[in-house]
């Protein structure tokens, strides 16, 4: 018997339904996605056991007739393509014919359609490659997809699924993804008895995101609307000088499909460049309209890339359009521009909101009404001889001298040790210093970000973060750290909440203590007194691990003696 085999189609089925529904948010998206191509106006999505143990979506669209039912789980079978040349034109999200027949090998599935055109609608349940029942049954127009027990017969799969708030927190940040791209679509996900998320239709994009994200957001944004040949790219973007300190909030939509695009976020950013306050980021729901001809979207398997026939046009169209979106909505005055100009703006530099040690804030002219516990000032380590600081390069870089030779020192990861080190002490001593806002900080969460603090709301309290829920969508940040003025707490706790989602249950303390003293380091480009400077050298040095910050990247750079004195032709 020769070493190659045919693999038998119970197998070679299961391997390829692994390649397109890896987990509950696959069957959501595939089903979802479904029900948008039928055209429904109304999607709902029930979950039980973060999807694990049921996932039902019923929408109102087009429906199936009985022929279409019965042969919707066969591979490829799909009514978005008839011939090779439609691969070129795709205008569907979906296309491939694969979602049900992957959904229905890895579950038990029972399938509920009408088309509206006989009084009748039709059922068919199946488990794995068994059909079960075929009959008809009472169903308004549209169709209804019940997936129970997913990979009830692949438990290699099940066991690498993460926890039930995990996958939810995946799906509900999938719908709330796509949501704006249908704005005219009512979307409602439950997950067991509690309703996570429920939008009505909506009269156009700003009113959906107004929906998703509240306010506060929404009056940060412009509007974008820029047409060149047959292609436009619009929606809404940062007005400057405003933005955020991460990208998590950069959406793009190319013929209505959320895609993860190099080139997008590129032209986006560099047209903000300039624009925006140091640090921050432009957060953006750009929609590009585009020929069919023109883009290829057949290049990932779960279809959230895509390719471009001419990517620089894409690229400069982008550009464009926030420009001139930027000259009518910014709140930043302009000088010598005209209307098309390519040129970069500049902003007054903002002052940067930064927490020092004691000492430092001291060395600022700055108060020292902060708690003692947390950086208190070691008399003793600051008589200690060490470097000489002679300056500072580029706003960037502290220079100083000893015996040795030279040493360059990267001021935002130096001052990101000194701060994780100090984090770690008072996080184990729980003694973090903590103070109340005199008014309250109020902020609005779109639904998964709501899940995120859900699953991390007992961390981020140890971290000194106390957060209470206000009705509807707003939360109060009630207490923070007393290491950071109002403004910067609540940029940080929200970056926290990005940054520890994905993050595995016993890495997120040490994730939480990098994140935080990252969010609160003196940042690259700012100037610094030569006190500051020298305390900040000071502080390094007395660490045990001074030579890489929290992410591993290098602090400091030595030049030595024999070096110098080598290039200079010196003994």
């Amino acid at each position: 018997m020769g070493a190659i085999i045919l693999l038998a189609p119970e197998v070679s089925d299961k391997i390829a339904a692994g390649e397109v529904i890896e987990r509950p948010f696959s069957v959501v998206k595939e089903l979802v996605e479904n029900a948008l191509d039928a055209e429904a106006t109304d999607i709902r999505v029930e979950l039980e056991g973060g999807g694990k143990t049921l996932i039902r979506v019923t929408d109102n669209g087009s429906g199936m007739s009985r022929e279409d039912a019965l042969i919707c789980f066969e591979r490829h079978s799909t009514s978005k393509l008839r011939s090779e040349d439609d691969l070129g034109r795709i205008s569907t999200l979906g296309f491939r014919g694969e979602a049900l027949p992957s959904i229905v090998v890895v579950s038990r599935l029972t399938l509920r359609t009408s088309d509206g055109m006989s009084p009748e609608g039709f059922l068919i349940s199946r488990e794995a490659d068994r059909k079960i029942e075929v009959r008809e049954t009472a169903f308004p127009r549209g169709t209804g997809l019940e997936v129970r027990d997913l990979f009830f017969n692949l438990p290699a799969r099940l066991k690498f699924l993460r926890s039930e708030q995990a996958e939810l927190g995946l799906i509900v940040r999938w719908v709330t993804g796509i949501a704006p791209a249908f704005p005219r679509v009512a979307f409602t996900l439950s997950h067991g008895p509690r309703k996570v998320l429920s939008w009505a239709r909506a009269d156009g994009l700003r009113e959906r995101l107004y929906q998703i994200y509240g306010r506060e957001l929404t009056d940060r944004l412009m509007e974008v609307d820029w047409s060149e040949g047959q292609s436009r790219i619009e929606g809404f973007a940062s007005r400057p000088p405003l933005g955020r300190r991460d990208k998590a909030e950069q959406h793009f939509f190319v013929n209505r499909r959320p895609v993860k695009d190099r080139t997008l976020q590129a032209a986006l950013n560099q047209a903000y460049r300039g624009l925006l306050e140091k640090d921050l980021f432009p957060e953006a729901f750009l929609f590009l309209t585009h020929p069919y001809s023109e883009v290829d979207v057949n290049v990932h398997p779960a279809k959230s890339e895509v390719r471009f026939r001419d990517s620089q046009s894409v690229f400069r169209l982008l550009l464009r359009g926030v420009e001139q979106a930027s000259l009518r909505g910014s709140q930043v005055k302009r000088i010598g521009l005209e209307p098309g100009s390519e040129s970069r703006f500049r902003v007054a530099e903002p002052r940067p909101v930064t927490a020092f040690p004691t000492r430092f804030r001291e060395a600022a002219g700055g108060a020292s009404a902060e708690p003692a516990g947390l950086f208190a000032a070691d008399a003793a380590a600051a008589a200690r001889p060490g470097p000489q600081v002679l300056g500072q390069y580029l706003d960037m870089y502290i220079i100083a001298a000893d015996q040795e030779g030279l040493m360059v020192v990267d001021q935002h990861n130096a001052h990101e040790r000194v701060l994780y080190e100090k984090y770690k002490e008072v996080s184990a001593a729980r003694t973090m210093p903590l103070q109340q806002p005199l008014t309250p900080i109020l902020f609005d969460l779109s639904p998964d970000r709501a899940l995120r603090l859900e699953a991390a709301d007992d961390l981020l309290g140890q971290a000194g973060f106390q957060v209470e829920p206000m009705g509807g969508r707003t939360y109060s940040l009630k207490q923070f750290p007393d290491i950071m003025e109002a403004r910067e707490a609540l940029e940080v706790f929200l970056s926290l909440l990005e940054e520890l989602a994905d993050e595995k249950p016993e890495a997120k303390q040490d994730k939480l203590l990098v994140t935080l003293a990252c969010r609160t380091a003196i940042k690259a480009g700012r100037r610094l007194p030569l006190r500051q400077m020298e305390l900040l050298v000071e502080e390094l040095l007395r660490l045990p691990q001074h030579a890489l910050c929290p992410h591993g990247r290098p602090i400091v750079v030595r030049l030595d003696r024999s070096q110098i004195e080598k290039g200079l032709k010196r003994k």
